[in-house]
């Protein structure tokens, strides 16, 4: 192993600006196989209350199933995390002492 093997990597992403503000989506569907998973976003209108619900797919994102893998164990650390302040600041306040 040379010097810049044993240097952290950093990763040099960047976003182009049509990007840059996301993309809403209320309704996702995972199909899979072997080899990768598929995620396909979509918005959905919830408001219909009879018939057909009206959506428009937004993305679909193919990965392989090793970072399938790594996404699901990121959105778990994250949903945690996230739990965990939203647990904190939904507590009840403690009701007053007596002195």
């Amino acid at each position: 192993m040379d010097e810049d093997d044993s240097q952290e990597r950093q990763l040099n992403i960047q976003i182009d600006e049509k990007h840059l503000a996301g993309t809403y989506a209320n309704f996702a569907n995972i199909s899979f196989s072997e080899y990768e998973f598929t995620i396909t976003f979509a918005r959905i209108d919830h408001e219909v209350s009879e018939g057909d619900v009206p959506g428009i797919v937004v993305s679909r994102v193919n990965m392989s199933t090793k970072f399938a893998k790594e996404l699901l164990d990121a959105l778990q650390d994250s949903w945690s995390k996230y739990a965990t302040v939203r647990g904190i600041q939904d507590l009840p306040e403690a009701p007053p002492r007596n002195s």
